[in-house]
């Protein structure tokens, strides 16, 4: 078991790592909101029948009025349209300010229902039950929610960190090994931009990742969100050091809203995103061929996605010029210069992204 505490301006919470976690929701949801009154569970299709009867039996057995509230699972819900219907819900549900929403399932689930939290009652506190590796590892912690515009991903968000974090391993194992490897790609982002010691981690045992289980897979899970506290508490609104947590993530979202959110999983893309940014990264950074060909090593090692494919580049780069971290119209790139450390970059040529992208094959 792992207790991470997480302190920032806004607010201070524990993430909770710890097998069997689900089953105390209940009675750590009156520790960490001794005052709490009706609250909504907020899942998706797939995770609810999984998880939904548990979660909602420890907080009912805790004392705590629970309901819940359903979506269609997958991206495609990631819209506003889904917030105002779940905001809808928890009024017919009765919450006031009092209550809280409760995020059971994924980084898309945990997303949405963050956001309601900040914009219900003009804020609500919130609880992440992380179902996913990704989820664990990084969208549950730190606060940042969202939902995508037609025109691209997370465009319309807030901060609101979360009350409580409960990771339950071993809800894992009903994942399958592709959204696994997904979330292992956040991983391996941790790893190459702050911390050397866990990529070697992952590196040498992607096999025990990939199996879901044992100590390797914990202790990578408890270091990725350790550092992931460590940047959030010393830049809560990303308006320094936390931008470095998007390593990939520019390529990323522009290959996903090109896609059209429809044949890549989050992960992938990132994993995808990951490696031009490796590949550029030996063009301006001054990262080693050598530590470019690790990280794409360790990502084909894990069944990632490390090619861009038949993509449009210049449809690429017009989408990425609509990304969150652009400012004033000149792109700012977070470029790995070594494994364990990354950098800002905002002087990188269009032109130079661009042979990159085409390189990318």
């Amino acid at each position: 078991m792992a207790l991470i505490p997480v302190s920032t301006v806004s607010g201070s919470y524990q993430v909770r790592i710890d097998g069997g976690c689900l089953d105390t929701v209940g009675e750590e949801t009156r520790k960490a909101l001794p005052r709490v009154g009706r609250v909504l569970v907020v899942s998706d299709t797939n995770v609810w029948p999984l998880y939904g009867a548990r979660v909602l039996e420890s907080l009912r057995g805790a004392g705590i009025p629970a309901e819940e509230s359903i979506m269609p699972a997958g991206e495609e819900s990631k819209r506003l349209e889904t917030v105002e219907g779940f905001c809808t819900a928890a009024l017919e549900a009765g919450l006031d300010r009092s209550s809280a929403i409760v995020a059971l399932g994924g980084g898309v689930v945990g997303d949405i229902a963050g956001l309601v939290a900040a914009l219900y009652m003009r804020g609500v506190p919130h609880v992440q039950l992380p179902t996913t590796l990704l989820a664990m590892v990084d969208s549950s912690v730190g606060g940042k929610t969202g939902v995508d515009l037609a025109g691209g991903k997370n465009l319309v968000g807030a901060f609101h960190q979360p009350s409580l974090v409960l990771a339950d391993p071993e809800v894992l194992a009903t994942l399958s090994q592709r959204e696994t490897a997904a979330g292992a790609a956040e991983i391996v982002k941790a790893g190459v931009l702050g911390d050397a010691g866990l990529f070697d981690l992952v590196e040498a045992h992607s096999d025990e990742v990939l199996a879901r289980g044992g100590g390797n897979l914990l202790e990578a899970i408890r270091l990725a969100v350790d550092l992931k506290r460590e940047v959030v508490e010393e830049d809560e609104r990303e308006a320094g050091r936390r931008a470095l947590l998007n390593l990939g993530h520019t390529f990323a979202h522009a290959l996903e809203t090109y896609l059209e959110y429809r044949e890549l999983l989050h992960g992938e893309a990132v994993s995808v995103g990951m490696v031009v940014a490796a590949r550029l990264g030996t063009r301006v950074a001054g990262l080693g061929s050598a530590d470019a060909g690790r990280i794409e090593k360790v990502l084909r090692s894990l069944g990632l996605p490390v090619e861009l494919g038949e993509a449009n580049r210049e449809k690429l780069l017009e989408l990425m010029r609509r990304d969150k971290k652009t400012r004033g119209g000149r792109l700012r790139l977070i470029l790995p210069v070594e494994i364990g450390r990354a950098e800002v970059f905002e002087n990188v040529s269009e032109e130079e992204i661009l042979v990159c992208l085409k390189e990318c094959r």
